[in-house]
């Protein structure tokens, strides 16, 4: 794990310059899963785990990278933007690309990048990286181009550089974050509105299942169809509906009949999840976190018996946490099957709620979870060495 201070101490041994520093969360989603490709509404914020950057401008044509967690380098040129074996890489590479397409030739710099966002959780590690990035660029060349125009260029810079088609949320969510506030993100209009979230008497913990099934890309295509097919049916009645975003309960349950069970099932869940979101954010605004968890729990129930993107692991640790003392709410969070759970827990009862996760939990190597304690913080930002 990299703290900012070895990341600035990596940079100064290489470079031997004074960089701007950088940092980018990670980002969790209290509720609204499966909603954003569906343009619905999603709830994340971003977190107190980060990908710190230093970053300094070499006079020359050449861009260089180190990977602290990785202790791996990577170099190129101004005219040698091109998708890299390395992986990591492709994340960066495809940042300045998109500065690229805007007609801005980014002059070289040396860059040291690390942080302590566990791999592997679904906290958008690739956003991170991305964001951060094209931040530190923006900044420190001030180029003043505005944060949601940085958000959908690193969003593309995953879609055209990693390979992978993933919505607008993750990098929204990186960019705009705030501190005790969550933001409940219109997918289809970019809209978004921030909710207080009061973590004085609670926190939020993540438990890794240490369980990624293969048949969790397969399946959210699958998923993705499966949405679209409600639609096409829809449409021979009601021809102005483009997403489920568009479709109420009412609607859908008055053509119950022609549509298959399953595919009623999934639309049904991305409906109420939406419902559960808007309900949600009136719990915060009301100080009801008792509520808020309710509603977490339902997201849960959802994604497993309607929208089934949940497994046996997650599953078992939503049992584990909702039969627990002062657990509020618990749900899967992301893609599913595998990843974390999100739990909400009075503060006083999580050192007890670490405990029996522990005990009555076991990854399928035979080890105790990960947990991860999370406090909701601002979004990507240049650290002043005051911060």
């Amino acid at each position: 794990m990299n703290s900012l201070s070895n990341i600035k101490n990596q940079f100064s041994e290489r470079f031997h310059s004074t960089p701007r520093l950088y940092s980018s969360p990670a980002r969790v989603n209290l509720i609204g899963e499966h909603t954003d490709y569906n343009d619905g509404f999603v709830l994340p914020a971003s977190v107190s785990k980060s990908i710190y950057f230093a970053l300094a401008p070499n006079g020359s044509e050449e861009y260089h990278f180190y990977a602290n967690d990785l202790s791996e380098e990577f170099q190129t040129t101004q005219t040698n933007i091109e998708k890299s074996d390395i992986v990591w890489a492709n994340y960066l590479l495809g940042v300045i690309w998109q500065f690229k397409k805007l007609g801005i030739t980014i002059p070289g710099f040396d860059c040291v990048f690390g942080g302590d966002i566990p791999l592997g959780a679904g906290m958008s590690s690739s956003a991170a990286l991305e964001c951060g990035l094209a931040f530190a660029i923006n900044d420190t060349f001030e180029y003043n181009v505005s944060r949601i125009d940085l958000v959908k260029m690193a969003q593309k810079a995953e879609h055209e550089y990693a390979g992978v088609q993933c919505g607008i949320m993750d990098q929204f969510a990186v960019m705009h974050g705030q501190k005790n506030q969550v933001i409940k993100l219109d997918c289809r209009s970019l809209e978004h509105t921030y909710y207080p979230f009061n973590m004085s008497n609670y926190e939020l913990v993540l438990v890794n299942s240490g369980v990624k099934h293969a048949l969790a890309s397969s399946e959210y295509n699958i998923r993705r169809e499966e949405c679209q097919e409600c639609i096409s049916i829809l449409n021979e009645f009601y021809p102005d509906i483009i997403s489920l975003r568009d479709v109420s309960l009412e609607l859908l349950n008055a053509q119950k009949d022609i549509i298959p069970e399953r595919i009623y099932a999934r639309a049904s869940y991305v409906i109420e999840e939406n419902t559960r979101l808007q309900n949600a954010c009136e719990a915060l605004l009301n100080e009801d976190m008792q509520a808020f968890g309710k509603y977490m729990d339902g997201s849960h129930n959802g994604l497993c018996d309607k929208y089934e993107v949940s497994c046996p692991e997650l599953d078992q640790l939503v049992e584990i946490a909702r039969n627990t003392e002062g657990v509020l709410g618990s749900r899967m969070m992301g893609g599913g099957f595998g990843g974390c759970t999100i739990n909400l827990i009075q503060k006083e009862h999580v050192e007890a709620f670490n405990k029996v996760m522990n005990k009555k939990y076991k990854t399928p190597e035979g080890t105790p979870p990960e947990i991860i304690k999370v406090v909701i913080e601002d979004g990507t930002k240049r650290i002043y060495q005051h911060d």
